[in-house]
């Protein structure tokens, strides 16, 4: 695993001023590819449930396993590389990732296309662990959070303009177009990497930090906490957005209110990444009270559309550059074990994500839309409690 901190660059980066930018875009493009290809069938379920002969809650498990199986396989996969040389990784995980979108573009069956998303989901469980790292290492000294935030910022973006064009793509030309699509886009972003990107060593074997090591390390608990009440808050509302707002009665609005929430998670990257190396402690802190905030509008505004539309762009510039907060305060509190730490970390957010959208369910079937917006609140107000209290060492300023 790769030493990696946000304090303590290689020696390849010392002395540069400048973030190797082109290279960094290729660490944004390798997590944009991951998000899509996790989130694709969202936007396509009901045209996928026809070619696959079954019901749309079935066909939306697609992503629940993808989900799964990134978070399955971010440790062990991580362990397993550890020794490899970096862009190799990066490399055979963007080749899976690739062949099997084009895999599932040529499914036409329910269990092969279970298997095939599983598999894709080990990919990215390879690919996220890699991404903060990485472009730690790359960038010169007092700039690592800025690279982590340009590395990691594939995610919102991904978001807010991946998965609606792949929506458009397959109403375009059918849903098998947009997996086409992001194969090609994936296989278009390890020429740009073989091009771009060094290839950093790994760890020998004598280097290596076991997880309950890494789990010891001080502050790292009490991030992963914060992180996975945030994600779960988060991933209740967005998977089930479009109930709440019909609830709201904004139901023929829902495009431009999740076009709000693009584009200030885009702003949000942007803002943060300027600030995220002096400012990581108020910059969370602050994300974390005002989705807390956005959220309490939401439960309380009554379907007034000015309040929903200013809460959910709010909610979008909390959320933005949520990833690289996170991932980067795991990278500063545990040093050279950022990389182990890393893939706990992803296993962490990765069971948000399919812990959010079950939980979601749950409650709307049987306290109905409304519960979702206290229930998040709750969780908000915790992570709250252990981003504030982890001054020490979890989020020190």
């Amino acid at each position: 695993m790769t030493e990696t901190t946000t304090t303590a660059p290689s020696t390849a980066a010392r002395g540069r001023n400048h973030l190797p930018g082109k290279a960094l875009f290729g660490l944004f493009l390798s997590g944009f590819v991951g998000i899509l290809t996790e989130c694709l069938p969202a936007g396509l379920l009901p045209e996928i449930s026809r070619t696959l002969r079954t019901s749309v809650s079935l066909t939306g498990q697609t992503v629940t396993i993808y989900a799964l199986a990134t978070a399955i396989g971010a440790i062990p996969l991580t362990r397993a590389t550890a020794k490899w040389p970096r862009k190799n990784v990066l490399q055979l995980a963007l080749g899976t990732v690739a062949v099997t979108n084009a895999l599932t573009a040529l499914s036409a069956d329910y269990a092969p296309t279970l298997v095939i998303r599983f598999v894709a989901g080990l990919g990215t469980g390879l690919i996220w662990p890699l991404l903060g790292g990485y472009a730690a290492r790359l960038a010169p000294e007092g700039r690592q959070g800025r690279a982590i935030a340009i590395a990691l910022a594939g995610t919102p973006v991904s978001l807010a303009l991946g998965v609606p064009l792949g929506t458009w793509l397959g109403a375009l030309g059918g849903w098998q177009l947009a997996f086409h699509a992001s194969a090609a886009l994936t296989a278009l972003t390890m020429v740009w990497i073989a091009a771009t990107l060094p290839n950093l060593p790994g760890r020998s074997a004598d280097e290596r930090f076991t997880v309950p090591q890494v789990l010891r390390l001080p502050g790292l608990r009490t991030i992963l906490f914060a992180l996975a009440t945030y994600m779960i808050a988060h991933n209740i509302l967005y998977t089930y957005v479009t109930d709440l707002l019909g609830h709201l009665g904004m139901a023929a609005q829902t495009g431009w209110v999740l076009f709000a929430f693009g584009v200030t998670s885009i702003l949000s990257v942007l803002v943060v990444g300027t600030h995220i190396d002096r400012h990581l402690r108020r910059l969370v802190v602050g994300s974390t009270a005002l989705f807390a905030l956005t959220v309490l509008v939401l439960a309380v505004s009554s379907g007034v559309p000015v309040l929903v539309y200013v809460a959910v762009a709010a909610w979008g510039f909390a959320f933005g550059s949520s990833p690289s907060l996170f991932f980067g305060a795991a990278i500063n509190a545990t040093g050279a074990a950022a990389d182990v730490a890393q893939s706990i970390t992803v296993t962490v957010f990765s069971s948000s994500i399919a812990l959010g959208g079950l939980a979601g369910g749950l409650l709307v079937a049987d306290l109905g839309t409304a519960s979702i917006t206290w229930a998040a609140l709750a969780l908000l107000v915790a992570a709250a409690a252990a981003v504030t209290g982890g001054r020490k060492h979890a989020f020190p300023a």
